[in-house]
């Protein structure tokens, strides 16, 4: 028979993050801290809203960009939040996640050979959408010694004549890194000066911890440069409900909605009347989450201070990225061990991309409780490591 796969899909490797999440659903007594998702449940009055549109038989489609009611409720949002300025009629898209926006967008822009940066580690998805758009993934490996920001310099360094797009995944999955406006500018700068374009995930730019997020594309001429996606999932938890958006010069949008129309005709009806209602009336529950988040994220830096585990400090998403380097192991065979010994999930650093080797991605989006128990477990078992090779 012939072969009914396709050579490029054969050759992509399937999520690492999940792996380990796989094995500990059957694990007894097992707590992972592997899965990025808000443990909280979506506030009540979104919930609520939700069920009110199903009672009075919302149920049919959207226009393929989305609710109108909804648009409108993005581009104030964004304005209010961000200082941002979108046109809801022909610069906002409202789409299956924040997932399916970068997958249409990579799509809509590249051509074959076409070049795009990857600052690593980083989510998973962008280097496997890039592929499957044809263009060609050129990966920046961020350095801790930079708490894990991307610098004009390294990004001066992986231009060529055939880059055209930088993606910015910052606040970040897995490291917690953020941008603050002056690393922005440099960026921007260079962005300017060789005529790229940027997709910049801001799915976590409600949770920030050191100062209030600066999206890129509120900078002096990058609006019409930047591909903005952003989302419900994270912000609202909202993760089941599939929600998220994108935000372009109107050139980029058009041809979006196209993709959009073709694969999945419009985002979940229900979701759209739920999201609707979180931005109009949830700003004090994503304050609270981001406060619980925060207290979390103190606790763990405190704990890992006490175990003398190298970590520098993050101050946005719900991430923190310890070094392992210590041990001598590499992250698989860590998060492995730690798994099968002490019975606690994490993702080792090279999900993310093979610079993340020697750490560690641990999530806080899980209650106090659950970390407090893990994070006990850490210390016997970084314990045992350094008193098997104080013996060896």
């Amino acid at each position: 028979m012939r072969n009914p796969l396709s050579k490029t899909i054969v050759e992509i490797e399937p999520s690492g993050i999940r792996k380990f999440f796989d094995i500990v659903s059957e694990m007894q007594d097992a707590i992972s801290l592997g899965v990025g998702e808000p443990d909280f449940d979506t506030p009540w009055r979104v919930r609520d809203e939700a069920i009110y549109s199903l009672e009075r038989g919302r149920t049919f489609y959207t226009s393929n960009a989305g609710l109108k009611e909804l648009k409108v409720e993005i581009a104030n949002y964004l304005h209010r939040r961000f200082d941002l300025e979108y046109d809801y009629r022909d610069e906002i898209l409202v789409t299956v996640g924040g997932s399916e926006a970068i997958d249409i967008a990579l799509r809509t822009m590249l051509d074959p050979g076409d070049e795009v940066l990857i600052p690593q580690p980083s989510y998973v998805s962008y280097l496997p959408c890039t592929v499957l758009a044809g263009g060609v993934p050129v990966v920046i490996n961020l350095k801790e010694e930079n708490q894990f920001r991307l610098t004009a310099e390294e990004l001066e360094a992986a231009i060529t004549d055939k880059t055209k797009i930088l993606i910015m995944p910052f606040p970040n999955n897995p490291t917690g890194a953020v941008m603050e406006r002056k690393d922005l500018e440099a960026i921007a700068d260079v962005v300017k000066k060789h005529d790229l374009y940027v997709l910049s995930d801001e799915i976590y730019a409600e949770l920030t911890y050191l100062e209030k997020h600066v999206s890129i594309a509120s900078l002096p001429g990058m609006k019409e440069r930047t591909v903005l996606i952003n989302g419900f999932s994270k912000s609202h938890a909202m993760t089941g409900w599939r929600l998220g958006y994108a935000c372009a010069p109107k050139i980029i949008i058009k041809q979006m909605l196209k993709i959009h129309q073709y694969a999945i005709m419009c985002a979940p009806t229900t979701s759209q009347y739920a999201a609707v209602e979180a931005l109009r009336h949830c700003d004090e529950d994503v304050a609270h989450m981001r406060e619980e988040y925060n207290g979390r994220r103190r606790y763990l830096i405190h704990r890992f201070e006490e175990m003398h585990l190298q970590c520098f400090e993050p101050f946005g998403a719900f991430y923190i990225f310890p070094s392992i380097q210590e041990f001598g192991m590499t992250s698989e065979e860590f998060a492995t061990e730690f798994l099968n010994r002490k019975k606690v999930a994490v993702v080792p650093g090279t999900a993310f991309g093979a610079c993340g080797e020697g750490f560690l991605r641990i999530s806080y989006a899980y209650s106090l409780d659950n970390l407090k128990v893990a994070l006990d477990r850490l210390e016997e078992f970084v314990t045992e490591l350094r008193e098997e090779r104080k013996g060896a």
